[in-house]
This record gives C-alpha cells, structure tokens and sequence, in this order.
C-alpha cells in the first residue's frame, strides 16, 4: 500500500502520521515490494501507516531530496553512509553500516559514534568517498548526504544504482532522518525515535532550574572569527525543542550561520549561556588567542561563568537523533548544575 511522508513543522507533534509530501525534501515511498508499483504524486492522497512488509529479493521506488526517483531494495543489508548525519541515522535506527566515512573536519569517526562503528570499514571523508574503498564494502545502498557533486554521484551510481541524496540544503534533521527511515523501511522506527527525543527535550528542558527558558547563544569558533547559528540550525532547534530562548542579536529563523564576527561585532554571541565549538586545529588556536583579549572577558556570559566549551563535531552538524541526546546531556549539565 503505497505512501508518501510530510516534514514535521517546528511546533512538536506527538503523533507521527505520513502524509503526502509537499515538495521533494523528503524520500518518498513508491512501491511496495516490487520494482513495477507506482506512486501517488507528491501532494495526492496517500495512507497513512508503515511500509508494506519486506518481500525476499523486493524492491522499492524512492525519491531522494532532489526529487530523483530511485529502486532499492526492500530490505538493505549493505548500506555505506557518506556523511556522519546518515551514519547516526542508521545506528540510530539500529542498523550498523557495511561502510563510513569520517566526521566532519575530522580524519576519524566521530567521537560520540566511535564505540558504534568498531570494525565498519572508513571509505574515505565527508563527502569525499575513495571509490576502491565502497566498491569493497560491497554497498546495496549508498546514502549519499547532501552530495552535490554530480560526478561523484554518477561515480556512486555505477557502483550501485541504489544512491540517494539524503537531504537538502534547507532540510533540517528530523526531516532528512524521517528520508532515512523510510529508505531502509524504518519509518514508524523513526517516527518513534523522534517523538521520543521531543518528550527527552521537553522534560529535560523543564527541569533546568532557574535556567528554565534561558537565552543561550550557539557559536562556533572559525580561524577567522566566530560564527553564531540562526534557531534553526541544528543545535538551535535543539534549544528550541527544550524551551530555550536565543539572544535577540542570533533570533533568525534560519538554519544557517552568520558570517564570520569580527572583535568589534564580538557582544553578538553574548547570552545568559555562551556554548562554543571548533572543528579544526586554526579554530581552537583562535578561540583560544580571543580568549585572553578584553572583548571576549567582557561577555556577560563569560563574566558569569556561563561560557561552555562543547563538541563541534556534534553541535555544529547538521545533526542527528544521536547528535541531539549529546547537545540535550550538554545544555543539561551546564544549566541544570549551576
């Protein structure tokens, strides 16, 4: 029985229904078991419920987030993740990859995903695939992030024709984890890890003393400056999600982040909370030099105490279900404690 999945919107939904889609961010589901079933347009009628049961040898149509119609099978057993926000998908979901590759700005694993990935062959870096290296973990399905390399793509296509762009530039995480689910036909899987991480934010955030409802401000140090995140950015809508505010200079409704501030533009991080986060060497060497300049030790939040260091390979991603029990267990720690 074929059906298609809408974006959740920003509010908290408790109970996850698939809809029809209105536009082509998410994977959709095509057919049921075998390669010759047709969709329902995005946008018609569809059914509300979880994929129809797995058939031996079955195949499936999806459209990925460029609205690319692809076949893959009903059930991946090999599947190579190409981003770290596919691979804390799938571990998320409970499925262990054939195939990783690196974390963002890192020439490993993430940390917080480390201890998962024991054994699972590396196939290269962000983005960046060794294609010798995911022709031999043998991949039935690649998820291939928000891969805009058209080269590259045709490159993983001929490895597998069962290639899909997970997300789109402007989706955020439960949308593109949402995709994911329901790619390797775990959508009722996903729905519930989301609705479960939307009950852990809200109690966790309701439990923060007189921090409850605090302004915090999400940066991350760049080597040439720091970088604020609009609300919606990952670790943004994470706050949102636990009843934070943001600073009036960083209360964008966006999902992307300022351009680099200069020293004189440094009282745009400032917040009841300062949480700050690097993803190469040039970064923490520039966090640490401004760190002993008078701009930066006169934030308020650095004045109170209230400037946390944390994991930008978790806090500045395009995130996770994983990712975002790491940034809740963060902001719970500092605000909750003090």
């Amino acid at each position: 029985m074929p059906f298609a999945q809408s974006p959740l919107p920003a509010v908290r939904r408790r109970a996850v229904q698939v809809l029809a889609v209105t536009g082509a961010a998410a994977l959709l589901l095509a057919g049921c078991g075998s390669s010759g079933s047709s969709a329902p347009a995005a946008g018609g009628s569809s059914a509300a419920g979880s994929a129809a049961p797995d058939q031996a040898g079955g195949k499936r149509t999806v459209k990925d987030a460029t609205g690319k119609a692809v076949e893959i099978p009903a059930s991946p057993q090999r599947i190579v993740t190409l981003t770290q926000e596919d691979l804390d998908a799938v571990l998320a979901l409970g499925v262990k990859p054939a195939g990783i590759t690196n974390g963002q700005g890192l020439n490993e694993p993430p940390a917080y995903l480390k201890d998962k990935v024991q054994g699972v062959p590396v196939v290269g870096n962000l983005l960046q695939p060794v294609m010798d290296k995911v022709i031999a973990a043998k991949p039935d399905l690649i998820l291939a992030g928000d891969m805009q390399d058209e080269q590259v793509l045709k490159q993983l296509r001929e490895i597998t024709p069962a290639t899909l762009v997970t997300m789109a530039p402007t989706d955020d995480w439960k949308l593109a984890f949402r995709g994911i689910g329901n790619a390797v036909n775990k959508l009722d899987q996903a729905n519930k890890v989301i609705a479960d991480y939307e009950a852990k934010a809200a109690k966790a955030g309701g439990e923060l003393g007189k921090n409850k409802g605090a302004a915090v401000s999400i940066v991350r140090w760049n080597p040439t400056g720091p970088s604020w995140m609009e609300r919606k950015q990952f670790a943004g809508g994470v706050a949102l999600d636990m009843g934070l505010t943001r600073p009036k200079a960083q209360d964008k409704d966006g999902n992307a982040h300022s351009p680099a501030l200069s020293l004189e533009k440094l009282a745009e991080i400032d917040g009841d909370w300062l949480f700050l986060s690097t993803l190469t060497d040039d970064g923490k060497a520039a966090l640490k030099d401004v760190q002993s300049k008078p701009a930066y030790q006169e934030l308020n939040a650095v004045k109170n105490n209230h400037a946390v260091t944390v994991d930008g390979s978790v806090w500045s991603t395009r995130g996770g279900p994983l990712a975002a029990d790491v940034v809740i267990g963060d902001i719970s720690k500092a605000l909750a404690s003090s």
